[in-house]
């Protein structure tokens, strides 16, 4: 029985999703979270997880600093990316950054029950309306190396590099982990050397870069 982990804060839109995907896929098990923090923490629970539905502005997650988390620490876990946000330049960034497909929010939910299927058979999704714009929106180099160096990094490096990007001193980070502060600092000479940065602020800068604004705020700011 398939697994789907439903990611995003707005309850309405979670029931919504579940009652599609459950159209979608016979005996399928649903779970849901709210932030990231939530997707991260049902994830270490659920080792049956198959595919997460993930919101780009859920609480938590800042554009695809969370993919880029789940790509690390659960590379066998499938994603695919729901959000307002439908420039084809953003869909090429989440595909580079591993995403298995992109929902925009305006999608009906026959598309919705597409991308479940299309997903779980180990099939790339995206919507007809914007698979042309995507492909002609050319990957940046820059993003491919950026998608490379995080996937390079551990899933525990990987934790080291968020908590580092929070500000978190060494001493914070092992109490957070449960581990030796000389273990983190070795994370950290290992991160540093494989994201090709030389301190804590550099590496917090990779992480920011992930970072994309939200449509839905832009429109209540205006």
């Amino acid at each position: 029985m398939p697994t789907l982990l439903i990611a995003d804060d707005h309850p309405l839109f979670r029931a919504a999703l579940r009652g599609a995907a459950a159209d979608a896929v016979a005996q399928l098990s649903v779970l849901e979270a709210e932030s990231l923090d939530g997707v991260l923490a049902a994830l270490e629970s659920h080792e049956d997880i198959d595919l997460v539905l993930l919101d780009l502005h859920m609480p938590g997650n800042h554009g695809l600093a969370g993919l880029a988390a789940i790509r690390a620490q659960y590379p066998a876990v499938a994603v695919i990316v729901v959000s307002a946000n439908d420039d084809p330049r953003v869909v090429r960034r989440a595909l580079d950054h591993g995403a298995a497909g992109y929902l925009p929010k305006s999608s009906g939910l026959d598309e919705l029950r597409e991308a479940v299927r299309s997903v779980l058979a180990c099939e790339q999704w995206l919507p007809a309306s914007l698979r042309a714009a995507v492909t002609r929106a050319q990957s940046s180099q820059h993003d491919t190396e950026l998608a490379s160096r995080l996937a390079s990094l551990s899933p525990q490096q990987f934790r080291v590099l968020t908590l580092v990007a929070q500000g978190l001193l060494n001493k914070q980070i092992a109490d957070r982990l449960d581990v030796q502060e000389r273990t983190v600092k070795a994370h950290l000479s290992a991160i540093f050397d494989r994201l090709g940065v030389r301190n804590r602020t550099q590496a917090s800068v990779v992480l920011r870069e992930l970072e994309l604004s939200d449509p839905a705020r832009q429109l209540e700011a205006g």
